[in-house]
């Protein structure tokens, strides 16, 4: 509306009707999909598995719990709900409670319609207003998410038996609007039992005074399979009011790793100058998706797609690093630069092992069964003859951090072989930092490969033909 009515008297006139938040969702998902929109934009290789059950959940009206491991968008899910929801919507002026001016519930909302009738004030809240959240742990209790007796008002003068004492909680304040408990099993049972009347029966009972609460909510809710968390579960008869059980999963395709990737990471490029070759992006989501089947990785934990982002993020700050002190003003991540992603690796898989500080030996050889598996996929081993004849005429090649990309540029120049061997991997660019990694990446690939032989000292590493 243009003009949004300021009483209820201009609400009634303005043929504005009451929906439930449910209801609402509903037919404005329904909107969406004749019209051929995304009901949830910027959500990654969900479209014909998370997404239709989801969507499935609005149009039926059901309660819904997100089951998967961490990092599988389940958060991102339940806060894009609100995009469904209508722009504003109007409440009681000074509701706690968002109340419906057509059905006010709040001792307050009555009182000042029954006073002031159809010029009672109306404000306007906005979707991002209704929605609510709330991180389970086992210190969150009733007065968190319902409400609690406020001793202040007690102190003014108030009676313990008048409702305008009350504190309302989280649930409450979310009236007419959605919200979510992340982690739900780690809320305590009695708490969860607590739910069980806001969700059904509508009553609630603080500090001994029972208020009768018609909540108008969508609860949506996540939690980690049972095999994960051994802190909590969901109790049964909570779990039966949840109207959809939705199981997320990780990226199935390396392409679609790689675009999530590129749409979180926070990668500062203020000058223009940062390219990241598109076998590199593949290197850090294959490193990802072999750390989900290796056994060395404990499964239950999870590997999440941060790591993915927090990979490709470290990846250009290593390469950032190298072009500073290089003096060169283009940045291009290299195979050399894989090496710093063991600190954006440690924090986010747990090693499986019966030795302590292997963590970066497991790490090493993933990463190194990464570079082989994209090498494999880039570089056919039968076109690369030529390069190998060139290694067993006493060729060698020097690869490192301390290398500028001119130096890789001068040995493609003395080896044609080598030149003709990155062409599609370059995707004809002329620029000496991509020409540099993909170098870098044919000479490791190589070595992998059981082709050449490779001397490493610190930082820098030579290739040359196996005796």
């Amino acid at each position: 509306m243009d003009s949004k009515p300021e009483t209820l008297g201009q609400l009634r006139q303005s043929g504005w009707t009451t929906r439930s938040v449910k209801t609402e969702l509903r037919q404005n998902a329904i909107a969406r999909i004749r019209s051929g929109e995304t009901l949830f934009p910027g959500v990654m290789g969900y479209e014909d598995t998370v997404l239709p059950q989801l969507e499935h959940a609005v149009l039926a009206g059901h309660d819904t719990v997100f089951l998967g491991e961490r990092g599988q968008a389940k958060t991102r899910m339940i806060r894009a709900l609100t995009g469904l929801l209508d722009e504003w919507m109007p409440i009681i002026a000074g509701s706690e409670i968002n109340d419906d001016p057509y059905n006010p519930i709040s001792r307050h909302a009555r009182d000042a319609v029954a006073e002031l009738g159809d010029d009672t004030p109306i404000s306007w809240v906005h979707r991002d207003a209704r929605f609510g959240e709330k991180l389970a742990t086992p210190d969150t209790s009733i007065a968190d998410l319902i409400g609690e007796v406020d001793p202040i008002k007690v102190a003014e003068g108030r009676y313990l038996s008048d409702e305008l004492t009350l504190h309302y909680g989280l649930v409450p304040r979310t009236n007419r609007g959605i919200f979510a408990i992340n982690e739900l099993p780690d809320l305590a049972e009695r708490i969860q039992v607590g739910l069980l009347n806001v969700l059904e029966e509508r009553d609630v009972q603080i500090r001994g005074y029972k208020v009768r609460l018609p909540l108008d909510v969508l609860l949506v809710a996540s939690a980690n399979p049972e095999d994960y968390t051994n802190r909590g579960r969901m109790i049964t008869p909570l779990k039966d009011r949840f109207g959809a059980q939705i199981r997320t999963h990780y990226p199935l395709e390396i392409d679609t790793e790689i675009a999530i990737a590129k749409q979180e990471s926070e990668i500062p490029d203020d000058e223009g100058n940062v390219v990241i070759p598109e076998f590199m992006h593949e290197i850090v989501a294959t490193f990802t998706h072999i750390a989900r089947s290796s056994p060395q990785i404990n499964q239950r934990s999870g590997v999440s797609v941060r790591l993915t982002v927090a990979n490709t993020e470290t990846l250009v700050a290593a390469a950032t690093r190298r072009s500073l002190r290089l003096g060169e003003s283009e940045i291009v991540p290299r195979v050399s630069d894989l090496d710093a992603l063991i600190s954006s690796t440690a924090g986010k898989i747990e090693v499986e092992s019966l030795e302590e500080g292997r963590d970066g030996e497991v790490v090493d050889h993933l990463m190194k069964g990464a570079v082989l598996t994209v090498f494999k996929e880039r570089f056919p081993l039968e076109t690369l003859r030529p390069v190998l004849d060139a290694f067993d005429e006493d060729l060698t090649a020097s690869a490192g951090d301390d290398m500028p990309s001119s130096a890789y540029t001068d040995l493609i120049a003395k080896n044609s072989a080598m030149a003709s061997a990155i062409a599609e991997a370059i995707d004809g660019s002329d620029s000496e930092g991509v020409k540099a990694s993909a170098v870098e990446l044919l000479l490791e690939g190589l070595h992998l490969s059981k082709r050449l032989n490779k001397d490493s000292v610190g930082g820098r590493a030579s290739y040359r033909a196996r005796a």
